[in-house]
């Protein structure tokens, strides 16, 4: 900072005079109404006479922008005062030497004080009848303003700007201690930096943006002298306003024949300037989540605010958070992908108007980064106005016989990322690819086979002669969505088929808790007050594996980004870069990665989550697919799951490639007991399309990157030799298998063999198998046949009568 030399002597004459005239001065000294604009807040309680002897000065409150990943594409801008401080070289010279020529004629003579400035007022108002004058300098309303955004209590605010010859004295020694440290020209920065405008600008950034839509640099004359008549009273000549309009017109012109007099301009510029209409936008800049760029946004604004206040980087509470980021002048990068969401804001209406009863819903998540690139839903970000209501009345019939509306076509509630009021919906099937991980980490591997039974017997208890009950029994007991799904399987064509029985079989094999354990590695939160229950006590969810428990969108393409990253699990983050004022970085940005799954088991599980959509790795055996055309529309390597609840309440799939994991959830927010039917891809409301759409979207351009496979045990285990036991009794082949260390079981269905009936026609699988795996042993019918006829089944291939089914998507178990 530049110091210039004073006479101290001078100094002092200077304020000794100008406190002899400043209890008659100060009386009608015409200070800028502006200086309690956005001030007047902080003030209501008792004035008080010390103001400070020497002037520290806080940074004025600064406006923060929110831009796409791009770093260009403005998403969202927010302010408590639309400001942005810019450098002197920045603002163009006209405005600078009308401001002067507005405020303050000798600014480039005089020591922070005017002497003759506070002689001509004290003698002007003296005279009966005289127009009242003020004496502040442009440097004494800048120390007024600064004391005023310095104050740490609001007495300090009302001290600073009441009229009193204490306060004006006080005043008058700070403006002589800045002119001291500072040069004319940073005064004059700092002033045009502080200012207020009216129509929320402060600061001549926002001024020229508000009126003009120009950065401060390309001000022409009469535009300069427009805003800087306005300091004075911007409410008076607010050029928005009928009322307003002659009179800035009427101020414009006021400055600029006073910028002639100082010789800033010439008097053919002052009247070619004064012919100029005047034009102004009026636009005040939009502020907050409510009045993004792009109407859809606001969704991920909204995280993007709410993930803020979480972060104490920003302040001990919420309130100091939310202040940081309304006031300190932050640059922020956010993760949102421009073109994965204009993507995901086609899909989730295609079709699908806002005013749907059922919430489509998709968020996407980079894998390896937790970087959110995309957060939709068809609703409006907004608030329903309660004088002219547009949402419909709630879905939920308890509320609609007390007219209260519902979260559509408009809504401010965070329906896809999750918060307060929100702890999200049933995901069906999506939730077995955790139990899929906590067998892999127990060291079952992919090839593992289980007959599933069309219905399973568990040993999970529920209420007894329930719906979801054994007949007459407190078992649980699960059973498929289509008989044809029962047989024997393993991970890949259990996991691709989605067969209930197999995966609860499974479950209870590894543990229900070591299952909800793997779901909390993968970032399931379990929000709501029963899941959380549950979760404290998991051996006893039975039904667990078949997405019971509440979730979100992006909270479930989080977990799946998880496996695509090699088991590395990132937090969700809405920002990839933030900077300050000054353009410093901050690392609150950073990602926040930990391995939590083994690189094998996420390779593992992965290579089983290509099955469900259509895909494929050279190790990866497939039945039949529930979401199988995903893999041809996305036309990149994918990995994904389908799900629905029970009758068809909600609906999800979730569908991912390297650079994107995306899921989707569709429901009603209203009405979790709905009674309307959430498909998939056969109708046409279904919520698969707005998922693979999204993704397709989101991968032009992109390079088709390929999952690894697995390897070594972790995809066929320990191999073992199946004995021979073709043409022996069923008892005889059930022992010898069983000495040989796996699980024999005998098939329900007789086929036609060589060996006689009722004897071992083979098995299934033959060769060679997992140990202590299940072995199925197929009975022979006696009717003939070739020796080739035994064991046609495999364990990557449902059995039984008529092969695999086609298995509808929206089912139960899908």
């Amino acid at each position: 900072m530049r110091k210039r030399d004073h006479n101290v002597l001078t100094n002092a004459a200077s304020l000794l005079i100008c406190g002899l005239l400043a209890g008659v001065v100060v009386a009608a000294a015409a200070f800028p109404v502006a200086a309690m604009s956005g001030l007047a807040a902080k003030a209501g309680a008792e004035t008080f006479e010390a103001l400070p002897k020497e002037l520290t000065v806080a940074r004025a409150p600064q406006i923060t922008r929110l831009l796409a990943a791009d770093g260009k594409t403005v998403l969202a801008t927010m302010y408590d005062e639309n400001r942005k401080d810019v450098k002197l070289k920045d603002i163009a010279t006209p405005m600078q030497k009308a401001i002067i020529a507005a405020e303050d004629h000798d600014f480039y003579k005089h020591n922070g004080v005017d002497i003759n400035g506070v002689a001509r007022a004290f003698v002007n108002n003296q005279a009966a009848g005289s127009s009242r004058q003020g004496a502040s300098t442009l440097t004494m309303q800048y120390v007024r303003l600064a004391i005023s955004y310095s104050a740490t209590h609001p007495a300090d605010v009302v001290a600073a700007t009441e009229d009193t010859s204490g306060r004006k004295l006080r005043e008058m020694s700070l403006a002589l201690q800045v002119d001291k440290e500072l040069s004319k020209d940073e005064i004059l920065e700092r002033y045009l930096n502080i200012a207020a405008f009216g129509n929320g600008a402060y600061g001549i950034w926002a001024a020229s943006q508000v009126y003009f839509n120009k950065p401060p640099s390309k001000l022409d004359i009469q535009e300069s002298a427009m805003l800087a008549g306005m300091v004075k009273a911007p409410t008076s000549f607010d050029p928005t306003t009928k009322s307003g309009y002659p009179e800035a017109v009427g101020r414009r012109d006021y400055v600029i024949q006073n910028m002639v007099q100082i010789g800033a301009i010439t008097q053919q510029e002052a009247d070619a300037a004064k012919k100029i209409k005047l034009e102004v936008k009026g636009k005040r800049t939009p502020n907050g989540c409510t009045q993004t760029t792009t109407r859809s946004w606001g969704f991920f604004c909204d995280y993007l605010y709410r993930w803020w206040l979480q972060q104490e980087t920003f302040g001990a509470t919420s309130y100091d958070r939310e202040r940081r980021l309304k006031s300190g002048g932050y640059t922020i990068v956010s993760t949102l992908d421009v073109q994965a969401q204009k993507g995901a804001d086609k899909a989730v209406r295609n079709k699908l108007g806002e005013s749907s009863k059922a919430a489509r819903m998709v968020a996407a998540v980079e894998p390896g980064t937790g970087r959110v690139r995309a957060v939709a839903v068809n609703r409006n970000f907004k608030l329903d106005d309660p004088s002219d209501p547009q949402n419909k009345i709630s879905s939920d019939p308890k509320k609609a016989k007390k007219k209260i509306r519902g979260n559509y076509p408009n809504t401010v509630n965070p329906l896809v990322t999750g918060g307060p009021g929100i702890a999200g919906y049933q995901a069906g099937s999506t939730f077995k690819i955790f139990t899929l991980v906590a067998a892999l980490e127990k060291g079952y591997p992919l090839s593992y086979p289980i007959n599933a039974k069309p219905v399973f017997e568990s040993n999970y208890p529920v209420e007894f002669n329930s719906p979801a009950a054994c007949p007459g029994t407190s078992k649980y007991c699960p059973k498929n969505a289509n008989p044809a799904m029962a047989g024997m399987h393993n991970m890949w064509s259990g996991f691709g088929f989605s067969v209930n029985t197999f995966f609860i079989d499974l479950q209870q094999r590894v543990g229900a808790e070591n299952v909800v354990k793997a779901a909390q590695k993968l970032g399931i939160s379990f929000r709501s007050s029963s899941d959380a229950q549950l979760a404290a006590n998991p051996h006893q969810w039975g039904a667990f594996s078949l997405g019971v428990s509440q979730t979100t969108p992006l909270e479930l393409a989080n977990a799946y980004a998880t496996l695509a990253a090699d088991g590395k699990y990132c937090e969700p983050i809405p920002v990839q870069e933030i900077r300050g004022p000054d353009g410093e970085k901050l690392d609150v940005a950073n990602p926040r990665c930990e391995q939590r799954v083994s690189t094998e088991v996420a390779r593992a599980a992965v290579d089983a989550a290509r099955c469900p959509v259509g895909d494929r790795s050279s190790t990866t055996k497939c039945g039949p697919a529930t979401a199988g055309n995903v893999r041809n529309i996305v036309d990149a390597p994918v990995a994904g799951k389908s799900g629905t609840t029970d009758s068809d309440r909600t609906s999800a799939l979730v569908a991912m490639t390297k650079q994107y994991a995306v899921a989707g959830i569709m429901a009603d927010p209203d009405w979790p007991q709905t009674n309307q039917k959430m498909g998939h891809d056969e109708t046409p409301q279904g919520i698969n399309p707005a998922v693979y759409q999204t993704l397709r979207d989101a991968m032009k351009g992109k390079e088709r990157k390929n999952f690894t496979p697995p390897s070594g045990k972790i995809v066929l285990g320990d191999q073992r030799s199946i004995p021979g036991v073709k043409c022996e009794s069923i008892e005889t082949a059930k022992s010898r298998l069983k000495g040989a260390g796996f699980e024999p079981v005998v098939a329900s269905n007789k086929v036609p063999s060589e060996c006689p009936a009722g004897t071992a026609a083979g098995t299934s699988p033959d060769g060679r198998t997992i140990k202590g795996g299940v072995v199925m042993i197929e009975v022979s019918s006696g009717q003939g046949g070739t020796p080739e006829q035994g064991g046609t089944a495999t364990p990557d291939r449902p059995g039984g009568p008529g092969g695999p089914g086609n298995g509808r998507p929206g089912r139960p178990g899908n």
